[in-house]
């Protein structure tokens, strides 16, 4: 890589942004219309979860909260039990909280400011540059794991970033934005497209790419992988597995739920009471007398 990326980088801007205009999916959050609530939704709901797995919960959650007072003013386990199966269910709470937070400071606006944002409860500094870059046109580096993949191969020429991210990945992103504010927004949404659906992971799709003939990493023959071994995440058999399995037990229930109704649900009774503990832990689930869970209130 040059000593400064920005040269390099400026000349993706227009191809980028271009590609970007003819080739955008259309998704709920991105209608002009959306407003910054939609698109705080959509953050909290895609971390670590596929956009098909998104929608279909992202349209009934807005369709019964389109507000943040909406949400803030239900219990925090209706948050929970709304979050179906997208996985890692503290982002409900966690989303939750911050309606309550966006209410009781903000008026019930999702707030402008990127250092209000990051005062939220569970918005980090990924979450706060996302929603004030899409929601508000602001000039932010948006870093998540697309984003480094495309920096990491066109301006680096490496096959995959680095595993997890790193203070580098921050510095490159951010040299790399167009000075224009709105102009670095469209950016910033553009680049995380072109990694979800061209620059992908295993099979990336270089003879549809606009900058190809840019790319450092197709320039240099496109060198394999040869960092330390990248290691999937496994479901079956896990912790996980069976918190959901419990979660999933407790959402078909109009009320408390006997402890005799989670048991059938896992095998192995010491993973499952390991399960259980770490959802009373996490504030996910509420014992109660007679050996009965329910959703938090």
């Amino acid at each position: 890589m040059s000593d400064s990326p920005l040269p390099l980088a400026s000349a993706l801007h227009a191809p980028v942004l271009q590609w970007y205009a003819d080739n955008a999916r259309t998704l709920p959050w991105r209608e002009p219309d959306a407003g910054a609530w939609a698109v705080m939704v959509s953050e909290f709901m895609l971390q670590q979860t596929p956009v098909a797995r998104v929608l279909p919960a992202y349209r009934v959650w807005m369709e019964r909260w389109p507000k943040p007072a909406d949400l803030a003013a239900e219990a925090p386990g209706e948050a929970v039990r709304a979050w179906d199966r997208l996985g890692y269910p503290r982002r409900a709470l966690r989303l939750h909280a911050a309606a309550k937070a966006i209410v009781d400071e903000h008026g019930g606006v999702v707030p402008d400011s990127h250092a209000a944002l990051l005062a939220l409860p569970g918005v980090g500094t990924y979450t706060a540059a996302a929603i004030a870059s899409f929601a508000y046109g602001q000039r932010h580096a948006v870093v998540d794991t697309n984003v480094r993949r495309v920096f990491a191969r066109a301006l680096n020429g490496s096959a995959q970033p680095s595993i997890s991210p790193t203070a580098a990945d921050q510095r490159l992103a951010t040299a790399a934005l167009p000075e224009d504010e709105s102009t670095a927004a469209r950016w910033a949404v553009a680049t995380m497209e072109l990694g979800a659906l061209v620059c992908t992971a295993r099979t990336p799709r270089c003879a549809q790419c606009p900058i190809q003939s840019r790319c450092a990493w197709v320039l240099a023959g496109s060198p394999p992988y040869s960092g330390p071994p990248r290691k999937g995440q496994t479901y079956e058999g896990t912790d996980r597995q069976v918190r959901g399995r419990l979660l999933a037990v407790l959402r078909a229930a109009p009320g408390p739920v006997p402890k005799s109704d989670l048991d059938p649900c896992w095998p192995d009774p010491q993973q499952r009471e390991r399960a259980l503990d770490g959802l009373v832990a996490d504030g996910l689930v509420t014992p109660l007398p007679h050996s009965r869970y329910r959703f938090p209130l």
